[in-house]
């Protein structure tokens, strides 16, 4: 459909690719073990919603954020980026060491849930097995400036590849902790509340998701929790057998689960527009691109 709107990223990105592997549901796991080490950031997310209550309701509405960034249409994510910014702007939180109040929409916690997010991401996904080269992941890293925009940030000041984003980690690692907000959300996240008949799946299905999402963390934040991680090699091998497992899973029955993203997008664009990071290529003409840094 030559008229079709690609929205941010479009078919030819490696964004449009990457996003569709399941294996990003564990890799926003590892995002929230990332940016619970952030003292202001996590107390922004505590002060301004029940986390212990709606965790899973915050974990999808995320992934419906990045799903309508990623694969819907200009317009739609330009909106969800505008709902984002409002939902901020009328938020504020007390740093819990010095009892300062900040608003939510400080650009340096807007900065570190971009970047801890991105990060998760791609580690996550490159860890796992999927093979992309050094000049897809920076890529990778420049596009999502785009979503870095539409929370408010300006994205002449985000990283635009990985070693501004690496660079990124060694400014702000002095700064982050894991006090009682951040052990809050280990605790949650090792074993979230459900009703009894549940637990049994719980323990069966998520405890190993989380187990492996903690696992990947850098060596840094397991100091940090005070909980040791198995062997990186083990979590490697345990990350690419999860990995190809779900990747078994037909992707046309994983896309039937609302909301849809992918499969909207894949109507809207016609052929050729189907995700895979596996037949990702990197066209000289998104290299050479206008406004890559």
């Amino acid at each position: 459909m030559g008229g079709a709107d690609p929205g941010l990223f479009g078919p030819g990105s490696v964004t449009w690719h990457c996003h569709g592997d399941p294996m990003m549901w564990i890799a926003g796991v590892r995002a929230l073990y990332l940016q619970a080490l952030h003292p202001r950031a996590v107390r922004a997310v505590m002060a301004n919603s029940d986390f212990r209550r709606d965790a899973w309701g915050r974990l999808l509405r995320t992934a419906d954020f990045v799903g309508t960034v990623t694969y819907g249409t200009t317009a739609d994510a330009e909106r969800a980026g505008a709902r984002v910014r409002a939902i901020h702007r009328a938020l504020t939180a007390t740093d819990p060491g010095t009892g300062e109040p900040y608003p939510v929409d400080d650009p340096d916690l807007l900065l570190w849930v971009h970047c801890a997010q991105i990060d998760s991401f791609l580690h996550v996904l490159r860890r796992s097995g999927v093979r992309l080269t050094p000049a897809q992941a920076d890529l990778y890293v420049d596009e999502n400036r785009a979503g870095a925009r539409l929370v408010g940030l300006d994205p002449a000041g985000v990283p635009a590849d990985t070693a501004a984003l690496a660079a990124y980690f060694d400014e702000v690692r002095p700064r982050l902790a894991a006090g009682a907000d951040a052990r809050a959300v280990d605790d949650f996240l090792r074993a979230p509340p459900v009703p009894a008949l549940l637990e049994p799946g719980r323990n069966l299905l998520w405890r190993p998701v989380a187990a492996l999402a903690y696992g990947s963390l850098p060596a840094y934040a397991h100091r940090l929790y005070g909980r040791p991680a198995p062997a990186p090699r083990t979590v490697t091998r345990r990350l690419r057998l999860t990995g190809t497992l779900l990747r078994s899973i037909p992707a046309g029955l994983r896309w039937r689960l609302p909301p849809g993203h992918i499969l909207k997008a894949m109507r809207r664009m016609g052929p050729g527009s189907r995700p895979s990071a596996y037949t990702l290529r990197t066209p000289a003409s998104i290299l050479d691109r206008p406004g890559r840094a």
